[in-house]
């Protein structure tokens, strides 16, 4: 099998409210039917009225980055620390890396590409010690 070609323009598409994260609003761009599932992309919006939960987890991925499009979102990585991303922000989180997401602003939207499309999330707390917190400068 090979891959399709694929385009998905924003008029006509939806956010749906299913997906990894209760607070977020995520829109599907079709790349993982195109690459029958070695590739999902999709538009993730903050929902009005909800807030991160900041569990500590990882995924269980080859490849997973994040572009922010607008606003802004801090996250908490083990032995990384803090990182505040914002509107132009590219990040790139190494496999089964442990985070957390502290808060975010209410207009943040941002694009995540992942690899492979289906993937599992697992909570887990961090190791006992995590390393001082560093902040980006973005």
């Amino acid at each position: 099998m090979t891959a399709r070609f694929a385009v998905n323009h924003r008029k006509g598409s939806r956010f749906e409210r299913r997906g990894l994260r209760s607070y977020f609003e995520y829109r599907d761009l079709g790349i993982k039917r195109a690459t029958q599932g070695k590739v999902v992309a999709h538009v993730i919006r903050a929902r009005p009225g909800s807030a991160p939960h900041g569990e500590w987890h990882y995924h269980d991925v080859a490849v997973q980055f994040v572009y922010v499009l607008k606003g802004w979102v801090r996250f908490e990585y083990e032995g990384v620390g803090e990182v505040l991303m914002k509107a132009g922000s590219c990040f790139y989180q190494p496999p089964r890396i442990r985070h957390r997401e502290l808060k975010h602003s209410r207009d943040l939207e941002m694009i995540e590409i992942v690899s492979p499309a289906t993937f599992k999330t697992v909570e887990a707390s961090p190791a006992a010690r995590r390393s001082p917190a560093r902040r980006s400068r973005g």
